[in-house]
């Protein structure tokens, strides 16, 4: 397998490659740190699967599921793995949704991410079993939007102002979060939109 990693953590990438480094499995590991270096290897490359991380720092403008369903377009030979640090239920549901072929935790050991990018590599998918109490329901980009908002502490009324919409549009927009939620008030929505991933990332 030739596998192309695409990560910001310089260390981390480094890490990886010595530690799949003498597995018969892979033919070939690289790295892409910026743009132009995942541009020239997809280009001269024979790439089979590609591992990317779901915060890609300076890297690129996109997050990682954005830029992976990109590639699926661009490139769409290749199988998509997303391997990452944030482990929560939305970015699966995103990474499903989008047509990757796996969602991988970073804390993995290398024998079983051999074996998962093996699995892929033949066809399947390697996805961690969802709980049975774990039901996303897409929340809309404005709903995304309000929810962020409401995690730094603004008040309602400076919400609505900020996203140009009156505060009963707001109110709409927030009771339809706490039924997708399943939650009763704000903090409540905030807290849980946390423990999903609706809230990206801070670093």
């Amino acid at each position: 397998m030739n596998i192309l990693l695409i990560d910001d953590h310089k260390l981390f990438a480094k890490s990886l490659s010595v530690a799949l480094d003498g597995y018969p499995a892979i033919e070939q590991f690289y790295i892409a740190q910026n743009m132009q270096d995942l541009e020239t290897i997809l280009c001269e490359k024979n790439i089979d699967i590609i591992l990317i991380d779901i915060n890609l720092g300076n890297l690129s403008d996109a997050d990682g599921l954005a830029t992976a369903s990109n590639l699926r377009h661009s490139h769409p030979a290749a199988k998509l793995v997303i391997l990452t640090g944030y482990d929560l239920p939305v970015y699966r549901h995103e990474a499903k949704k989008i047509g990757a072929n796996g969602f991988l935790s970073k804390s993995i050991s290398p024998d079983d991410l051999i074996a998962a990018l093996t699995r892929v590599y033949h066809g399947n998918t390697c996805f961690p079993p969802e709980k049975n109490d774990t039901i996303i329901e897409d929340l809309t980009a404005m709903e995304k939007t309000i929810l962020q908002h409401l995690s730094t502490g603004k008040k309602r009324k400076h919400i609505a102002d900020e996203l140009y919409i009156s505060e009963r549009t707001l109110s709409n927009h927030l009771q339809h979060i706490f039924e997708k939620l399943d939650v009763s008030s704000a903090v409540e929505a905030v807290t849980k939109a946390i423990q999903l991933g609706y809230i990206p990332p801070l670093c």
